[in-house]
């Protein structure tokens, strides 16, 4: 009995053994793996014109690599500039499936990143060079086969934020990025805000209301740019703005506010002004007499504002969001007062209708338009 036992220990200690050597043969053996020889997709000097579009691609295909073991490979796509030789690649990308697949499909986002790598501006041209490694646990291959493409980059920013604030100096809330003022989105990477600002004194924008954040400027007030140093923008003279944003083409747009007053439509006049008091709200007092008519009282009201736009002075109008030919009573919505800036000026048109007891008091009228609330107002009878 003793003997069959060592026997069997014996058998067992040998086959460890074995299994042992061989699995340190696997480990460690380094599989010679072939370079990738053909690409298949995209065309050498393929030009391709970028959209901002969170499901626009750019196909890349190649042939297999060949391993000694007949296993699989793993491979990247990889970018340089022109005349570069990879060692200092401006990026990489992994091929689907977790590198196992022949091909990788490259979003216009990434591929706008490296075209800014690769210094080329927003919105011009440039060649970037691109080939792709292939690799088999340590061992790697770089492809001896080099294409070009030439990327038209984006007008605007690849990476649109989520939310926009404003700050800085020359701005009502100062340089404390955590009191920054909010935009409001106005469209998919569209950005308004109704804000005070100094002239002289700097301004930037940011993604956030972190120190860390990404910020934006524009030294021309019409082109939009990320600050990479202590860039800042800076207006003339001081006053009311509508600064509106386009992330998308990297423009800016500035629309300094000269007035913004209670227009009476059966007067066909301002009845009184609304001062600016500051953070998007105008707030002015006076007394509101409806208008008798053959029918009855007109009570009909919207606001008007003049602005300034590239040196001139022009009327706009501000209007009811929510269409309606009705007066407001207790029951009536918040969304009854919600405002909207009207694309043309007229007398009558997306106005509103003053409460009946409003007649012959006075009153005062706030205008808020907030990037954190509705753009509405209120009316409240002294």
């Amino acid at each position: 009995m003793k003997k069959i036992s060592y026997i069997t220990v014996s058998l067992f200690t040998f086959v460890v053994l074995q299994f042992s050597c061989s699995t340190k043969d696997m480990n460690f053996k380094d599989v010679e793996l072939t370079e990738v020889e053909n690409f298949f997709e995209p065309q050498d000097n393929k030009t391709i014109k970028l959209i901002s579009s969170s499901s626009a691609s750019v196909f890349f295909e190649w042939e297999y690599a060949l391993a000694q073991d007949g296993g699989g490979a793993q491979y990247e796509v990889i970018f340089d500039k022109v005349g570069g030789d990879f060692s200092k690649p401006l990026y990489k990308v992994l091929a689907n499936n977790k590198g196992l697949e022949n091909n990788a499909y490259v979003s216009h986002k990434t591929l706008n990143t490296i075209a800014a790598l690769a210094g080329i501006n927003p919105g011009e041209s440039g060649d970037v060079q691109w080939s792709v490694i292939s690799s088999r646990g340590i061992n790697t291959v770089l492809s001896s086969q080099i294409r070009t493409i030439n990327i038209t980059s984006l007008e605007g920013f690849a990476e649109i934020p989520a939310e926009l604030y404003i700050t800085g100096e020359g701005t009502e809330s100062g340089d404390n990025v955590s009191e920054a003022l909010p935009f409001k989105q106005t469209a998919a990477g569209e950005f308004e805000i109704y804000t005070n600002l100094e002239s002289g004194e700097g301004f930037q924008f940011i993604e956030r209301r972190d120190e860390n954040a990404k910020r934006f400027y524009s030294s021309d007030l019409s082109k939009l740019k990320e600050v990479l140093e202590s860039d800042d923008s800076r207006v003339e003279e001081s006053g009311v703005y509508r600064i509106s944003l386009d992330f998308n083409a990297a423009t800016i747009s500035m629309t300094r506010i000269k007035s913004l007053g209670l227009w009476f439509s059966p007067d066909n006049k301002v009845l009184f002004e609304l001062p600016y008091k500051g953070k998007g709200i105008w707030e002015g007092t006076g007394t509101v007499n409806f208008k008798e008519e053959s029918w009855g009282k007109d009570e009909r009201y919207k606001f008007q504002m003049e602005v300034v736009k590239q040196g001139d002075t022009v009327v706009e109008q501000l209007g009811t969001k929510n269409p309606t030919d009705s007066k407001p009573n207790e029951s009536s919505p918040a969304s009854y007062y919600h405002i909207k800036l009207l694309d043309e000026v007229s007398q009558w048109d997306d106005k509103w209708k003053f409460a009946s007891e409003v007649d012959g008091n006075e009153v005062t009228i706030s205008v808020l338009l907030q990037g954190d609330n509705d753009y509405t107002h209120s009316i409240k009878i002294n």
